[in-house]
Order: C-alpha cells, then structure tokens, then sequence
C-alpha cells in the first residue's frame, strides 16, 4: 500500500517508517525541513508546515525517483497526494509547547490535513490519540488530542484511532521526565494524583498495531484503546523506574500542589523547560487504563511487560541520567504520545510555535525540599502523539 506518514521524525514516527517499509508498503514521510531530517534511504521525502497551505514539495523519491522542477515548495498538500497516489495515511503530529495558542495550532493543523487527505482521495488514515474518559475533566493537552481525532474523522477517509496511555521508550519526553527524576532524586513529594492508574506501553508495541491495523481491513473506521499487560500507578512507576536504575525512590504525597508548581520542579531537576513539563504534568490526574481491549480481535501484538520496556528504553538511551537531555523538547515534541507523562502524543510530530495565519487547505517557583525531593504533580497522555 502507498503510505504518507506525518511526523515521521518523530519518537514514534521515526520507528514506524521503517517497520512500515519491513511489512512492504511503499512508503512517502512529510517533514518540515528535510535537509535536516534524518530518514531511511528508499522513503519519498515530501516537505512541508501543515499550519501553510501552499509549501508542500516533493524532494526525493517522487514517482520517478527524482524532484521535479514545479517541486519548488509552492504546491498544496493534496497535490503532492495525488501525485504520489497515496493509498493510506497516519497522523502523528501535535504540539507540545504550553499557551494559550497550541490548541488552535493543533486544530489548524488536523483540518489542513484532513481536507487535503479528502480531496486527493486518501482511502484510510491512522491516528495516535490518548487515552481518558470524556466525561473526565480531561487536561488541555488530552482534550486537544480528543479535539484532532473529532477533526480528523470528518473526513472522507476512513479513520482509524488507536488511544494509548503512557509510551515507554527512548525519546520519549513524558518516560524521560520520569527516568530524571527516578534516577536523581532519592526523595519526592508528590501530590495526591501519584496514586491514578496509568497502564503504559512498550514504543515498539505501539507500532506493532500501528502497522497492524493497516492491513487489518476491519479496523477501518473505528477507535481502539492499547495498553500494555501491566496496570500501574504514577507512584509505581516511578519507584520501579528508580529500582531498574539502582535507585531507592521514596514518595511523600500532599493533598495540594498546583501543577504549575509541580512544573517548576520538574523544570528545575531534569532538562524539561516549565513550558512543556506543566501540560505533561496537568494530565497526570486523568486516569488512562484500557477499558476497551478489543483491538486484540483483529491485531495480535505480543505485549511487553513494563519492566522490559524500561530497560529496552534504558538500553537505548545509553546515557547516564546526569548527562541524558530530551531531545528537542524546546522545539515542542513530536509524536505520538498520547505521550502522556507522555505518550503518543508528545511525541509525534510537532508543530513550532509561530504565527503563520489561517494556513487551511482551500482553493484560494520554590527551592528543592530538603532531602533532595521535588514534587510531581498531575500527569499527561500520549501520545510520544
């Protein structure tokens, strides 16, 4: 099948293109910038902003293995579609940047796609979303990813959304806040939330049913939840994280701490800014367990248990937790995940944080505690989105 996969640089992205290419789909990626991506030789490369109608470009690999000279970064989306004839599309693409502002990117961004997607006959699209309950009071970042999957499945396409909790793998920002603050604080004071369940997912468990439910025809047009086989709370979490480094991790929980708080802790102990750590930290209070597992009818994915994923995603990172930074969370995270303390959703594709105007598809503070604690507040979903 010919596949378009958007953030496909992404923490999920970049371990779905070649997967998909290892199942034989023919397989285009939408970036940005593609002199500074970093893709797989035998990927058609189509550069382009989802928030800029017309900057979409074919830069290699088009359907006669090389750019042609109208690929001068002026056609829209739905032109590079139908060109390449794509068949199938997955959308992993959400800002990660906090402000009043990212919900009306994110929106922007999914209409974009989803009329572009429509108009150049795209047959079916994929999409990564985060788990949550609607009738929770769902964080802003959650809600977003809630709003995009309600956009996207107005299109006329058949769509296809797998919900995830927290992803757990390397690069993931919402498991390396996690991995930071394990790894270097001996004691935390949490907030009350430390006691949601959470049911996290290996990284490459996701893209097992990613591509999974592509050649699932039966998966069309519906919405899945995934998990992996354990069930956990925050606190759980992060005390097992602190065990598999060698750590000892102690948690005081409090009845009340704001998460813009929280976030100026987590900002102050690991390498994630405030502005991003405070809508991770914001979803911590929605609960996100699989209520729903129905997916396994239709895709068989050998689950990972959590133990295993952490030290596939301690492995990977081959870094101390001293040294370990989060790779271009400054720039807003990319796929995924719902990344909820992440999930796929940090971490898909990201959108920068800039004013490009209407861009649619048409024909026109506080000092550490004192034992070496901080405090985690709330908690976010995929996504890593």
């Amino acid at each position: 099948m010919r596949v378009l996969v958007t953030g496909a640089t992404g923490f999920v992205g970049s371990r779905l293109v070649p997967a998909l290419r290892e199942a034989g789909h023919d397989v285009s990626v939408l970036v940005r910038d593609a002199a500074s991506s970093d893709l797989p030789d035998g990927v058609r490369v189509v550069e382009g902003d989802l928030l800029e109608p017309r900057s979409y470009r074919v830069v290699d690999g088009g359907p006669d293995g090389e750019s042609t000279e109208d690929d001068r970064g002026s056609r829209t989306l739905a032109d590079v579609l139908s060109a390449l004839d794509i068949e199938a599309a997955y959308y992993l693409v959400h800002s990660m940047q906090s402000g009043k502002d990212f919900e009306e990117r994110d929106r922007r961004a999914a209409r974009n796609f989803e009329r572009a997607a429509s108009k150049a006959g795209v047959e079916r699209a994929v999409y990564l979303g985060g788990l949550g309950e609607d009738q929770d009071r769902l964080s802003s970042h959650l809600r977003s990813r809630r709003e995009v999957e309600l956009i996207l499945g107005q299109g006329a396409f058949d769509l296809t959304t797998l919900r995830a909790a927290i992803v757990i793998g390397d690069g993931s920002a919402g498991f390396e806040v996690i991995r930071q603050l394990a790894g270097r604080l001996p004691v935390m004071v949490t907030p009350r939330w430390v006691d949601t369940e959470c049911q996290p997912i290996c990284v490459d468990d996701v893209v097992a049913y990613l591509v999974g439910v592509l050649d699932a025809p039966e998966t069309a047009g519906r919405t899945f939840e995934i998990g992996g086989p354990d069930v956990l709370t925050y606190g759980e979490v992060l005390t097992r994280v602190g065990g598999l480094l060698g750590r000892r991790t102690k948690l005081f929980s409090v009845p009340v701490l704001t998460p813009r708080l929280s976030s100026y802790w987590v900002g102050f102990v690991t390498d994630v800014p405030p502005s991003v750590a405070r809508p991770l930290i914001d979803g911590l209070k929605n609960s996100v367990v699989v209520r729903d597992d129905s997916i396994k009818e239709y895709v068989e994915v050998s689950l990972t248990s959590f133990d295993e994923s952490v030290r596939r995603a301690l492995g990977e990172a081959e870094g101390s937790v001293s040294e370990r930074t989060v790779p271009a969370i400054e720039r807003g995270g990319d796929d995924g995940d719902g990344d909820n303390v992440d999930g796929a959703a940090d971490e898909n594709g990201e959108i920068e944080e800039r004013d490009t105007g209407d861009g649619g598809e048409s024909d026109g503070d506080g000092p550490r505690t004192g034992a070496g604690g901080t405090d985690l507040e709330s908690n976010a979903n995929p996504t890593d989105r």
